[in-house]
């Protein structure tokens, strides 16, 4: 078994890139395994960890069908709607509040 390349924060070499750097450029890690380890320090915990994907094996990101645009807008659309009052309030609800904002301000002042 093989052990990682573990390079630090800000110290990889060119070829290498994280999902989110990847999904910039267009494209995802198609099912590569992960090439090499990223760690920055931190004082008083573990270090944090990114892992790093190659570049040259990475393929393009697949396109948006119909059906899928569909339904990213429904679940998009339940994540706007409030519960209690039913509509849909131009954000995403907070998961803390469950609700949106002047429903759970009239829930706060209601409790107090």
């Amino acid at each position: 078994m093989a052990t990682l390349p573990v390079y630090r924060w800000r110290l990889a070499p060119d070829g290498y890139a994280t999902r989110r750097q990847l999904r910039a450029l267009g494209l995802r890690p198609g099912g590569q395994d992960v090439a090499a380890e990223l760690q920055r320090p931190r004082r008083r915990r573990g270090p944090l960890v990114a892992y790093l994907y190659r570049i040259d094996r990475a393929k393009p990101v697949r396109p948006m069908t119909p059906g899928r645009r569909v339904a990213l807008a429904k679940a998009m659309a339940a994540r706007r709607t409030c519960p209690n009052c039913r509509t849909d309030a131009g954000y995403c609800i907070p998961r803390s509040l469950g609700m949106c904002v002047p429903c759970s301000d009239l829930d706060t002042e209601s409790a107090a």
